[in-house]
């Protein structure tokens, strides 16, 4: 779940893997796409919507990507899946079956993941790399 940046809308995904949007306080769904493109959203940890296309493989069904975050400076976007690869990307990437900037291979699938405000690509990058799991 994702407030605006102004706090005026939500933005959820469902179960059905459908992204939604809704107007804050009223509740009221969002559907004329022209006005979400233009939302800037304060956070995105979402898997579904055009801004993050890029971030499903060929082959990956629905389920396969659990999470994502994109960075506070919002240049940044990691991903976790059921593979248990944590995988580092631009943000947005709206082109389909981009290559990732980094990718790391974990022992288990991951379910959520979350980056540091403190943290630029260059220290993702260097700590991503330094794990040794």
């Amino acid at each position: 779940m994702d407030f605006s940046a102004d706090s005026s809308y939500l933005q959820v995904s469902t179960g059905s893997y459908k992204r939604q949007v809704y107007e804050v306080p009223s509740g009221k769904q969002l559907v004329d796409q022209a006005v979400i493109d233009r939302i800037t959203w304060a956070t995105w940890t979402s898997v579904l919507g055009d801004e993050v296309i890029g971030i499903w493989s060929r082959h990956a069904e629905k389920a396969d990507v659990n999470c994502a975050c994109v960075s506070h400076s919002g240049i940044n976007l990691v991903t976790g899946d059921d593979f248990g690869m944590v995988k580092l990307f631009d943000f947005p990437c709206p082109e389909k079956f981009v290559s990732t900037c980094f990718c790391m291979v974990t022992a288990t699938s991951t379910v959520d993941i979350r980056i540091l405000s403190c943290f630029s690509r260059r220290h993702m990058t260097e700590i991503l790399s330094s794990l040794n799991l």
